[in-house]
């Protein structure tokens, strides 16, 4: 086992995977930028090194400054959370050239899952449904060539990255060129790769994911799925596991499609299997995310197994301990990811100084964060500033636990969307459990 591992992020998954190596018994060395001097992840590391200035290209996201300091550190492993490092092959692969345990999947798998386009090639080569689109378009007229033959309306997205970034949804024809411009640049500044491809809109369908762990000696355990389906600008808003209504034999056919998938291409570590299910209970496989998912929680609270705690297993060589019979979801649960933004004012980011924190407590409920009274919220970053998630025996029970510690959760200080929660759970729809990826959306221009 490792005795100490770098953590590549900040914020709460930054915390959160600290949390878990003292659990374990192992060091850790958190970096920094030079705005977050003073964030919890800092004071609660064993380690602390500043690896530049606020921008993440010149700290978060510079490869060199981060295994320089793993090196001065002596740090034999590199947790690089989800989002900057966390899909990049290319600093996979420095680690692994630098004697330093990459704690995810081997680079060549993220390279190729994390092409999009080869990801839906090699999914379809194995026989798993995928959403009808294009391969990568090289240029304008190529992707106006491709357009035709989807139809719309339909989807631009960029072949790297995730979180909802080079994403254009084009309703018709007239608007395919600026679209196409705008996710081109996007992907370009946010994944170094301005690749992109066409997908065709599918309406009215649900965001369902698969997670899966697998260990370096080709055993492969499904952990059940999640409802993304709560979307705002193709981002998740609120996820829940597990998913609602969703017929039985889908259920099955998409985690047998995600253990295959997994163990055919060989791959090791913590996986995302994300599909889109019809009206009719067809599923269509999207795209793998090779990374640690934000609400990872979710499948933790129904599971009982620590995703962080079997990746860091996993990558030191431990086979896992369980297989898919022993792996029992119980109960339901909720996680709402709470942002410093303004609802009212198309969700403008907020950054200030926490005066007040009032955290709920209770039974199978937990608050991801690296908030404390006092800490600064940078304008520079991700505007998550954590994940409130509860558990109860059933879905219901989970609503009303998840409102309850909803109204009293206080942040004071920042604007936050702690109301546009609670006003979702309120809603219908989500009581009924049969919302779409467009509901958010939908509602809004009611």
């Amino acid at each position: 086992m490792f005795q100490k591992i770098l953590i590549a992020n900040r914020g709460e998954i930054a915390v959160r995977i600290i949390r878990a190596c003292k659990d374990m018994g192992i060091s850790t060395v958190a970096v920094y930028s030079e705005a977050d001097s003073e964030a919890l992840h800092v004071g609660l590391a064993d380690e602390s090194i500043c690896i530049g200035k606020a921008p993440a290209a010149d700290s978060y996201l510079n490869m060199q400054a981060i295994l320089s300091a793993a090196a001065v550190t002596h740090a034999q492993a590199i947790h690089p959370g989800y989002g900057f490092l966390a899909e990049s092959a290319k600093f996979a692969s420095l680690c692994e050239q630098c004697s330093i345990s990459f704690i995810g999947p081997q680079s060549g798998h993220i390279s190729a899952m994390g092409d999009k386009d080869n990801a839906r090639k090699t999914m379809k080569k194995m026989g798993l449904p995928v959403v009808p689109g294009s391969e990568s378009v090289e240029d304008l007229q190529e992707a106006f060539d491709w357009a035709g033959k989807v139809g719309y309306p339909l989807l631009i997205k960029a072949r790297a990255g995730g979180g909802g970034r080079g994403i254009r949804l084009v309703a018709e024809e007239s608007g395919f060129e600026s679209a196409f411009l705008d996710a081109s640049r996007e992907a370009s500044t946010s994944f170094g790769d301005e690749g992109l491809y066409i997908e065709k809109y599918m309406e009215q369908v649900r965001h369902i994911e698969v997670q899966i762990l697998a260990d370096a000696y080709g055993k492969v355990v499904c952990l059940g799925e999640r409802d993304c389906s709560m979307q705002r600008r193709k981002q998740k808003v609120l996820e829940e596991s597990p998913a609602v209504g969703l017929p039985e034999e889908t259920r099955k056919s998409m985690q047998r499609d995600a253990v295959r998938a997994a163990k055919k291409i060989g791959y090791i570590n913590a996986g995302t299997l994300e599909f889109l299910v019809d009206a009719d209970g067809k599923h269509y496989f999207m795209e793998m995310n090779t990374r640690l998912q934000v609400e990872h929680p979710v499948t933790e609270m129904v599971t009982g197994i620590d995703l962080v705690k079997w990746q860091i297993r996993i990558a030191a060589g431990v086979p896992l301990s369980f297989d898919q019979r022993s792996v029992l979801p119980s109960g339901h649960s909720i996680e709402c990811r709470i942002n410093a933004e303004n609802p009212a004012l198309d969700f403008r980011p907020s950054a200030g100084t926490v005066d007040f924190l009032h955290i709920p407590g209770g039974p199978r409920v937990r608050f991801d964060t690296a908030l404390y009274p006092g800490c600064t919220v940078p304008p520079f970053y991700d505007s998550l500033l954590g994940k409130l998630i509860v558990h109860a025996n059933t879905r219901e029970e989970a609503v009303r636990k998840m409102q309850a510690a909803l109204a009293e959760l206080v942040i004071s200080g920042v604007d936050t969307n702690i109301e546009l929660h609670i006003d979702i759970l309120a809603g219908e729809a989500f009581r009924n459990g049969v919302y779409t990826t467009g509901y958010l959306e939908s509602r809004n221009q009611q």
